[in-house]
Parts: C-alpha cells; structure tokens; sequence
C-alpha cells in the first residue's frame, strides 16, 4: 500500500486534463511572466477571501518580507510571533534588521496564545503576525482589539490554513487571512491551495497598501523603468497561476476531503489515553492542513519509528521552537516562557491526510497505531 504524507501525483492524475490545458495555454500564449492566467487567479482569489486586493509574489516567505517592508518598518522595530512555527516568519523579520518577539502558544490549538501577547508588547513593537497553524486561525478577535489599542498592525501567516473561516464574537465570519491589516500566502506544493514549484501572495483591504507591496515586489517601479523605492523581484509566474486557477475550484472538496479523513482519525483516535487528537477552536473552521497528534508519555520518536516500519510516513512539526534555532538563538527574545512550545517540539507528530486518502489507506494507519498503543 503506497501511503504519502501528501499524494500530490494522485490529485494530478485526478485534475490532469484541466491542470495540462491551462498549461498548454500558458505554452501556446508564451505570455510566461504577467500573463493574463495571472490576473485572472488574482481576481479569483481575492473573490474567494472577500477582499479587494490579492498581489502574487514568488513565494510565501516573500510575501512576509514584503508586507513587513511596505509597513515601512525600521531595523530595531520589533515583530511578535509564536515561539512553535516554521521559520520563514522570523527569517523575514530577522532579515530586515527587526527583532523577533516570541510568545508561547496555546496547548490545545497550536496557535498563538492570545492570553500573554499583551505583555509581549514594547514601544517598540510595530506589528504580529498571527500565524494560523495547521489548519485552523489564531483568535483574531482580541488580537486586533489589542493592536488598536497600541496602534499596531497585524499580519496574517496564512500559509496553512486558506479556506479556514473566524468566527467573531457578533456572528460576523470572515476567511482567514482577511481579518488582519494584511494576509500572506504560500502556494508550495503541499500547500491547501499548491502549485507545482514556488509561489505566494499577500492580501490586504487596504489599496494604500496594496500598491506599495506590489511596488516593492515588481522592482520598486509603478510603470517600466520608473523606480520611486527600492523593491526586489519577487513574481509569480504565469504557469503557477494557471495550475492555481484550476485548483481554485476545488479548494473546497480538498477542504471537505481532509475533513473527512481527519473525522475517521478522531473516532478512532481519541479512545487512546497516551494521544491528543487534534483540538477544533470554538471561532476557527479547520481546513487540516495537518493532523496533528501530541503523544506523551515520551513515546513519540518510538510511535514513529513503529510506523516507519509498516511502510506509514509521518512528520515532526517542528523539532525544534524558534528560539532554540541555532540562527535565531542571538537574534530573538522570548516573551515569558515557552515551556510549551518545546513540550509540543517533543510531542507533536502529524500523520498523512490529503485529498486523495482512501478509506483503506486510513484504516491501515490507524489499525498499526493502535497496535503500538495497545502491544
């Protein structure tokens, strides 16, 4: 039984003949840099999150990079994030001269622990970015009632939870990474919403905004040859946004697929004492970008290691918290303590769902979990 963390061949094999004549227009058009499959995802997209503005850029680090630039930030400012993440957030504060201002996440969601950001907060301070981790949001109400009232900006890593819906405390919902000053997004591969090599985007409501990012991303130059700042090259390309366009479209049964699977996991799953199944926010929809277990008791590496052998792939997200990254070590500060970003460093490990998951596929896993648990 071929099992993969992410069966990106088996949802090609299923969009082939769309997927292949999108491409093939892009070919026949040789518009390969802005060409108009470009524009049309663009509008797509930004119809998709309810927000005017969707400027695509070269990849989901970069979109960070240039939300944080076009705030117009200055070397010393500093940028609260979460301690558990993966490092593009604080590669690109660090790489702007900023300082990296850690919090400690919540235990059951992943996501930032909204409770302790105030106290993370300096005249220094000039943004957060919310990461929305494995699926699900970070609590965007009380994070945006706390940056109005020190009048700083918020930035959604949106990288992993598109289509993901928040819910506020009136009953307004909005998509995730519409909520914020700014979104960013990543299109890698393995991605919600993939494409087949790099990609990003960065949303905003804000036209001001809007047109500094895609100045900076486009060489600092609002027409050919005319450059009012320094920006950089950062696109994406025409064959990119065509595989998104069509992928677009079913953004919605990728979500429900991964619904699906992560549900036949919890009935499973949650009858075992040494595990946590992933927990489900009351203001988040979770588009399980990953199912991710905490296993204690230190039995995690061994719970991985038994699933190796039966031929059943899994991922530690993330062996180590950010601070404790050799590079970040001198570079960020931690607000407080992060006592559970590293418990869930030791704890954490994500099985495979993906859209193409069959039931006899789920079944075989959760079949040799149980074996471990109960030999």
């Amino acid at each position: 039984m071929d099992i993969q963390m992410v069966d990106l061949q088996g949802q090609y094999r299923r969009l082939k003949k769309e997927i292949d004549a999108a491409v093939n227009e892009v070919i026949t058009g040789a518009s390969f840099i802005n060409g108009p499959q470009v524009h049309a995802f663009c509008t797509h997209l930004a119809a998709c999150l309810d927000t005017p503005h969707v400027i695509p850029c070269g990849n989901g680090t970069d979109a960070i990079r240039l939300v944080l630039q076009a705030l117009d930030v200055q070397p010393g400012d500093e940028i609260i994030l979460p301690a558990f993440t993966y490092i593009s957030a604080a590669e690109a504060v660090a790489s702007l001269g900023l300082v990296p201002i850690l919090v400690d996440v919540d235990p059951e969601t992943f996501n930032m622990n909204v409770g302790l950001l105030e106290h993370a907060i300096s005249r220094q301070t000039k943004a957060i970015i919310a990461v929305h981790l494995f699926g699900q949001t970070c609590d965007m109400e009380p994070v945006m009632k706390i940056a109005a009232k020190y009048r700083i900006k918020v930035i959604e890593d949106n990288a992993q939870s598109l289509g993901a819906e928040y819910t506020f405390s009136d009953g307004a919902v909005r998509k995730a990474g519409a909520v914020g000053h700014a979104g960013t997004l990543s299109f890698f591969p393995t991605k919600p919403l993939a494409c087949y090599g790099d990609g990003g985007a960065a949303v905003t409501s804000d036209s001001a905004l809007a047109g500094r990012i895609r100045m900076l991303a486009n060489h600092g130059q609002t027409e050919k040859y005319r450059h009012e700042i320094i920006g950089c090259n950062s696109r994406l390309d025409t064959i990119q946004a065509a595989i998104l366009d069509v992928k677009l479209k079913y953004l919605d049964a990728f979500t429900a697929a991964r619904r699906k699977a992560a549900l036949r996991y919890d009935r499973v799953l949650s009858t075992l004492d040494e595990i946590r199944i992933p927990a489900r926010s009351p203001f988040s929809t979770h588009v399980y970008h990953q199912y991710t277990l905490q296993v204690g008791n230190g039995r995690r590496d061994a719970l991985q290691a038994h699933l190796k052998t039966c031929g059943i792939p899994s991922t530690v997200y993330y062996p180590l918290p950010v601070h404790e990254q050799e590079a970040y070590k001198w570079v960020a500060r931690v607000s407080g303590d992060a006592g559970v970003s590293a418990r869930l460093s030791r704890e954490a490990l994500s099985l495979p769902i993906h859209t193409e998951m069959t039931d006899e596929m789920q079944q075989f896993i959760i079949e040799q979990i149980l074996k471990f648990f109960r030999k």
